[in-house]
C-alpha cells in the first residue's frame, strides 16, 4: 500500500488521538459523517482544500496526513526487524504502523539504535575486562593486600596474648596493607574512569598501536613519496611511547613503505576505477603477491575506494597482529576471533586464496566479503618448520548487488557472538537471550 493511500487511516488515528467523534469532525470539515468514514476507511481519495480543512480541524500539519512518516523512520524499522533475525515482522505493513503510531514506531527505533550502542559497549568492555594487563594487575594487587590485611586482622582477633612488641608490629602492618590497599582501589577506579575516553588508558603495546595507525586512518601519505621518512613519523605527537610498540610501528611501516613502493597510488587508482577493490587484479597488474596487495587497498585513501575496507592479519598461531575494523564488522582487541572467518580456513590452506560471503552476527542485512590467503611469513629449515601469516580483505557488499551463494554466519569472538548453535563455540556467549 503506497503512503498516500494511507491518509485516511492517518485522519482516522489523529482524530482518536484528538479525541473528537467522526460526526464533529466531518461538521469542522463541513462534510457528511458517511463521506468522512468512506475516506477514513482509505475508500476516497482526499486533497486540496478538504485536506487543508481537516488538518485545521485535528490541528496538524497536511503533510502528517498525506506523507505520513519520514521514510527514515520506515527505514529504521525495517532495519530493527532485518537484526532481529527468526522473529517475524509484518514489514510490508512498517509504513502504515509508522503512519498510525508514528510515536510508537520513534520509540522502537530509538531501542533499536540504544541497543546497537550498548552491545558495541559490552563488546569493548568484555574485551577489556578479559584481557587488559592493567586492570589483570590492578585485581591481583587489590586481592593479595585483602588476603594479607585478612590474615593479620585473624592474628589479632585470635590469639589471646600478644607482646606489645608483636601488638605493634601487627597494627604497622594493617596500617600499611589498608594504605595499599587503598592506594589500589584509587588507581583502578581511575583506571575504569578513564576507560571510555578517547585515547585514555593505552595500557599495551597493540592499543598504542591502534590508537596510532587508526588517528591518521590507516594512510601514511608521508611514505608514498620518494623521501620516505619513518623516523620522522615515529617523532611525531601521537607516535607510539613504548619500546614495544615502537619497535612493531617500525616493522609495520617498514612494510607499508614497501607495499608503497611496488604499488605506486597512480597504479592502484587505475586498478581501482577498472576492476574495483580487487586484491587479485592489482596483484597481477603490479607483481606483487595477494597479500600485499589486500595490505594495500586496506590502507589507501578514503577518496579512492567507494567505501571503507577492512583489515586483518593472523599468525600461524591465530593470534591477531594486525587489524582495522569496520563499523559493521568488528574485530576482538585481543584474544581470538571467529574461528568461522576465511582467515583461519585460509592457514589449513596455505597458498591457496579463500572468498567467502560473510553475514556479521547481529548487523542485520548486512553482508562482507572475506578474501584470505595464508603466505610464508619465514622461511623453513631442515632445523625448523617455516611461519605462516593470514591476511584477510573485508570488502563490504553494495545492498543492492546481486548475491547468489548463501552466506555464511559469522561473530566477533564466541564471548559476545549472539549466533545460536554455533559448532565452533567456545565459551557462552554474555549477549544470549535472558543476560
Amino acid at each position: 500500500m503506497t503512503p498516500e493511500a494511507l491518509t485516511g487511516t492517518r485522519i482516522r488515528e489523529r482524530r482518536v488521538m484528538a479525541g473528537l467523534k467522526q460526526a464533529e469532525l466531518a461538521r469542522l470539515a463541513g462534510i457528511s459523517p458517511s463521506y468522512l468514514n468512506l475516506i477514513e476507511h482509505n475508500r476516497r481519495r482526499i486533497g486540496g482544500k478538504l485536506l487543508l480543512s481537516i488538518a485545521e480541524a485535528l490541528g496538524v500539519q497536511s503533510s502528517l496526513l498525506s506523507e505520513g512518516a519520514e521514510a527514515a523512520l520506515v527505514a529504521g524499522l525495517r532495519e530493527a526487524a532485518a537484526r532481529r533475525g527468526g522473529h517475524s515482522a509484518e514489514l510490508d505493513r512498517a509504513e502504515e504502523f509508522a503512519g498510525r503510531f508514528p510515536g510508537w514506531a520513534e520509540l522502537l527505533v530509538d531501542a533499536r539504535r540504544r541497543i546497537d550502542a550498548l552491545e558495541r559497549t559490552v563488546e569493548s568492555l568484555s574485551d577489556r575486562l578479559t584481557h587488559d594487563p592493567h586492570l589483570a594487575a590492578s585485581m591481583h594487587e587489590v586481592l593479595s593486600t585483602v588476603t594479607a590485611i585478612r590474615s593479620t586482622a585473624a592474628i589479632l582477633a585470635e590469639t589471646g596474648e600478644l607482646e606489645p612488641e608483636w601488638q605493634d608490629r601487627f597494627h604497622r602492618n594493617l596500617n600499611e596493607d589498608s594504605r595499599r590497599l587503598a592506594g589500589a582501589v584509587q588507581g583502578l577506579v581511575n583506571f575504569l574512569d578513564a576507560a571510555g575516553e578517547d585515547g585514555a588508558n593505552l595500557t599495551s603495546p597493540q592499543e598504542e598501536l591502534e590508537a596510532f595507525f587508526g588517528g591518521r586512518a590507516y594512510h601514511f601519505g608521508e611514505l608514498e613519496g620518494p623521501s620516505a621518512d619513518i623516523d620522522a613519523l615515529l617523532d611525531g605527537d601521537a607516535a607510539p611511547v613504548s619500546t614495544a610498540a615502537r619497535a612493531t610501528a617500525r616493522r609495520l611501516l617498514e612494510r607499508y613503505r614497501a607495499d608503497a613502493v611496488a604499488m605506486p597510488l597512480s597504479r592502484v587508482a587505475r586498478v581501482v576505477a577498472r576492476d574495483g577493490p580487487d586484491p587479485a587484479a592489482l596483484a597481477r597488474a603490479s607483481g606483487t603477491d595477494l597479500a600485499a596487495a589486500m595490505r594495500r587497498l586496506a590502507q589507501l585513501p578514503a577518496d579512492l575506494v567507494p567505501a571503507p575496507l577492512g583489515l586483518v592479519i593472523c599468525d600461524g598461531a591465530g593470534t591477531l597482529t594486525f587489524r582495522k575494523p569496520l563499523d559493521d564488522f568488528a574485530l576482538p582487541r585481543f584474544g581470538a576471533g571467529c574461528p568461522y572467518w576465511p582467515l583461519f580456513e585460509a592457514l589449513s590452506r596455505p597458498a591457496q586464496p579463500v572468498a567467502r560471503l560473510m553475514a556479521p552476527a547481529g548487523a542485520g542485512p548486512r553482508l562482507f566479503r572475506g578474501l584470505a590467503v595464508a603466505q610464508p611469513a619465514s622461511p623453513a629449515g631442515f632445523d625448523r618448520p617455516g611461519l605462516f601469516e593470514a591476511t584477510m580483505l573485508i570488502v563490504p557488499v553494495a545492498p543492492s548487488a546481486e548475491e547468489d551463494a548463501p552466506a555464511l554466519p559469522v561473530g566477533v569472538s564466541c564471548r559476545i557472538c549472539p549466533q545460536p548453535a554455533c559448532p565452533g563455540r567456545r565459551e557462552p556467549s554474555i549477549l544470549a537471550e535472558g543476560f
